[in-house]
């Protein structure tokens, strides 16, 4: 009596495929609505952080009377420039983050269209333009 309820406990190899079936669909049907969200995620991390470096960079030219050259680039938020007296950083809290493709962000001054600066990543693909999750994202 005591053998039987011990093989009644455990499962068949039947009932297990049927339960490894029904994971995998779940997983083929839900996995791509949810990976299909990260690049979406990717490109809100990446407007947020741009906007909190641009915000830097406003505080930069403040102090310093113009914002940094494309030379000194975004590290001039961290460490002093040479050149300028006015300095008041750092400016940003941490450390310059890369993009969320990790990434450097790209800085230019001037820039262009008459910008006073074009901030910028070029989003999944690394390569300037595309659609998409492989769009420039653009501050």
């Amino acid at each position: 009596m005591k053998h039987q309820r011990l093989l009644a406990r455990g499962f068949t190899l039947l009932e297990l495929l049927v339960v490894i079936l029904i994971i995998a669909m779940l997983a083929g049907y839900v996995g791509p609505r949810l990976f299909g969200r990260v690049g979406e995620a990717r490109a809100k991390t990446a407007a947020s952080q741009m906007k909190a470096l641009g915000d830097a960079l406003d505080q930069y030219r403040l102090d310093t009377g113009g914002y940094p050259t494309t030379e000194q680039g975004l590290k001039a938020l961290s460490e002093k420039p040479a050149e300028s007296s006015k300095w008041n950083g750092p400016y940003l809290a941490k450390a310059l983050p890369n993009d969320p493709w990790d990434r450097p962000y790209i800085y230019r001054r001037p820039g262009e269209n008459g910008r006073e600066f074009d901030l910028l990543t070029y989003g999944a693909d690394g390569k300037q333009g595309g659609t998409g999750e492989d769009a420039d994202i653009v501050f």
